[in-house]
């Protein structure tokens, strides 16, 4: 397999890795507080990457410039974008959220073409149009449900697909420069001391202590699967342009609907297949442009 479909395949593992963990997150229920659980979900992937990333970091150590860029793409990535995330669904029924988030792409495409790191094609437009057309079919009628307008909603929403677009631009000149797993790891500690500072404000750290056995186990998925999924998302940003990579994220609700039917026993839609369909040929579309494009 060449490096490019290693890329892609590394893109799609991320975005079905996003959905499985949306289930295992509904799985802890209300007994943790979302940024409670970001936080452990990173503490464990920075556990999972630390020995890797102390390998890579004596063969290519980081210049001490690069390592406060770094650090603030993963409390962007990991932190903010979170926080964004759950104000927002908050006040947004959560699949039109999905809906909402799945703009990621085209928000991406826009900036690395602003920057001068893609062209904006018009089969990569599709291709991104798309598969935000395969999240509305696979969600359908729940999309439609009544949950009122809310701007500050929609807007925390799009914004937080906003932050993730940015710092998904921003990581290339880095991992030009360094290894994704050494990437990885200075990003998701900085995230785990943003998260730390959030969550003992906000939240009840001691909620931790009352994870029964099956929580903790849910958890600790949810961790080890975000190390190997954050791995896997800077390796494919380092060889493949952005668009590409974050258009795997499409896979995420699909993945979660499929999963959460066959393990929690969650109803299904007749609109998943033809989401499906549409959310394989908008990757398609996206992806089929030769490796030598750089922009």
């Amino acid at each position: 397999m060449n490096t490019r479909r290693l890329a892609i395949a590394a893109a799609i593992a991320t975005g079905v890795q996003v959905g499985a963990a949306m289930v295992a997150t509904r799985a802890v229920g209300p007994v943790l507080g979302p940024v409670s659980l970001a936080l452990l979900r990173y503490v464990i992937g920075f556990l999972c990457l630390l020995p890797a990333a102390v390998v890579m970091w004596r063969r290519t150590p980081f210049v001490r410039r690069d390592v406060v860029p770094v650090a603030l793409l993963g409390i962007g990535q990991f932190g903010i974008l979170v926080a964004l995330l759950n104000v927002g669904l908050r006040e947004v029924p959560a699949a039109r959220g999905a809906l909402l988030f799945s703009a990621f792409p085209l928000m991406t495409l826009g900036l690395a073409a602003v920057l001068g790191q893609e062209q904006m094609g018009r089969a990569k437009v599709a291709g991104v149009l798309l598969t935000m057309l395969g999240v509305a079919l696979a969600m359908g009628e729940r999309v439609l449900l009544p949950g009122g307008v809310s701007l500050w909603g929609e807007a925390a929403v799009l914004g937080a697909a906003l932050c993730g677009a940015v710092c998904s631009v921003l990581y290339r000149p880095y991992l030009r420069r360094y290894p994704p797993v050494a990437v990885s790891a200075v990003a998701m500690l900085a995230s785990v001391a943003f998260l730390a500072v959030l969550a003992g404000t906000i939240e009840d750290l001691a909620a931790v202590g009352r994870l029964d056995a099956a929580r903790w186990g849910a958890v600790l998925f949810i961790g080890t699967g975000s190390g190997a999924g954050y791995f896997f998302w800077l390796y494919a940003l380092k060889h493949l342009p952005p668009t590409q990579v974050t258009v795997s994220l499409s896979l995420s609700p699909l993945t979660a609907i499929v999963l959460g039917a066959g393990l929690l026993g969650e109803p299904v839609g007749p609109g998943v297949a033809l989401g499906f369909v549409a959310i394989a040929a908008g990757m398609w579309l996206a992806t089929r442009i030769p490796p030598t494009e750089t922009g």
